[in-house]
């Protein structure tokens, strides 16, 4: 039997850390729709303390969702928890998440706090979280750089305290896929409540280039929750990209595990969140870059012709792309040519082909990609001197 990935996504709040791209409420709330017909299972609306426009666009977001979970991100302390609760009080599926760092080095040099006075602060926040909401979610911040028995130790105190999402982050981007991966496996072998009613999650930022490959790791190794976003945006180098670790369980995983993606409104959904936020996707993305399903070297484009799968790993269909594209340049070869040509509606007999070929390389040589106006002019110009 599959089991069940969760996907929570926090393009709302992390992504929107990302300078330059804030975000009012009334794109918040057209974004959370967008994120709620995608099929995400938790949408972090926001992080209500940080601003009277961000409590109001988590409150309203969490009044006008159905299907999905609205989760409120709370820092942990009595303030931030009580203004959390407020904004998802009225959600037909409300969250609420608070954190608090886990790793000696936060512990000792932001919050300067010993280790037994940071575990009475977790086992408070979490109990006045679940007083309001009984769906708490709970991150030891940093978990990545933390001491394993520690984190241990501060996980079950989370527990115990009533949380039913434990999250481990992270945050600075840290992790490699082995240690990450062997983490988790030791922590669902040492906490029993990961293997019946509390969910595993993880927050995976790419400082490395990793977060993707983490997230990965730590599903292969228990978690049954991954926080990420659209495009992979957020803090710094950005967080685990939803649209990669989605497609990766689909295309590798699908006998193990699934999601409640909706994966053909994975590209519209990356092109409303680009462009609302102003943030250009690159054109190399994975799955939603505008390149992803682009041919241009000629050995390639032949193989596309003759079957998709020959150099496709993924149906563009499948995540909502237009289909695959030929682009034709000076390492194109004769077969995408002429199939280039047969799709403007020029057919070229076989005597012919040479000499078209050659002008073709001539016009490829002085642009970078050559357009279906230029091929246009280039047939009307053989046609006029024959």
């Amino acid at each position: 039997m599959k089991q069940r990935v969760y996907i929570f996504d926090t393009t709302l709040r992390d992504g929107e850390q990302v300078p330059g791209a804030k975000l009012n409420p009334e794109e918040k709330l057209v974004l959370a729709q967008q994120l709620e017909k995608l099929g995400v299972d938790v949408i972090e609306a926001g992080f209500p303390i940080s601003s009277p426009q961000d409590f109001n666009a988590v409150k309203t977001i969490a009044e006008s969702l159905n299907k999905a979970t609205v989760c409120a991100l709370a820092r942990g302390l009595d303030a931030d928890i009580d203004t959390a609760a407020r904004t998802v009080e009225n959600a037909a599926h409300p969250r609420i998440h608070t954190f608090i760092s886990a790793s000696d080095i936060h512990i000792e040099h932001q919050m300067r706090k010993t280790r037994d006075e940071v575990l009475k602060m977790v086992d408070h926040a979490v109990s006045r979280a679940k007083k309001y909401c009984d769906d708490v979610e709970f991150s030891p911040m940093d978990a990545s750089r933390a001491d394993i028995d520690y984190l241990i130790k501060f996980t079950k105190v989370a527990i115990d305290a009533g949380a039913t999402t434990i999250n481990l982050p992270d945050t600075v981007g840290y992790a490699i896929p082995e240690e990450w991966g062997a983490m988790c496996k030791r922590m669902v072998e040492e906490i029993p409540a990961f293997k019946d009613e509390v969910v595993m999650s993880m927050h995976t930022h790419d400082d490395l280039g990793l977060a993707t490959a983490n997230a990965i790791a730590g599903v292969a190794n228990g978690a049954r929750q991954i926080e990420c976003t659209l495009n992979g945006v957020g803090e710094r180098a950005g967080n685990c990209s939803l649209e990669e670790v989605v497609m990766i369980i689909n295309s590798r995983y699908k006998d193990r595990f699934e999601t409640g993606i909706n994966t053909k409104e994975l590209i519209p959904t990356s092109r409303m969140v680009a462009s609302t936020m102003h943030l250009t996707v690159q054109a190399n993305k994975a799955i939603v870059g505008a390149n992803a399903f682009a041919h241009s070297s000629g050995i390639h484009q032949d193989g596309i012709i003759k079957m998709r799968e020959n150099f496709e790993i993924i149906d563009p269909a499948s995540v909502g792309a237009e289909g695959s594209a030929i682009v034709l340049t000076a390492r194109s070869g004769r077969h995408a040519l002429l199939y280039k040509l047969r799709s403007l509606g020029y057919e070229v007999d076989k005597e012919e082909v040479n000499n078209v070929y050659q002008h073709f390389l001539e016009l490829a040589d002085r642009e970078k990609e050559v357009s279906d106006a230029a091929l246009k002019e280039m047939m009307e110009s053989i046609a006029t001197h024959k």
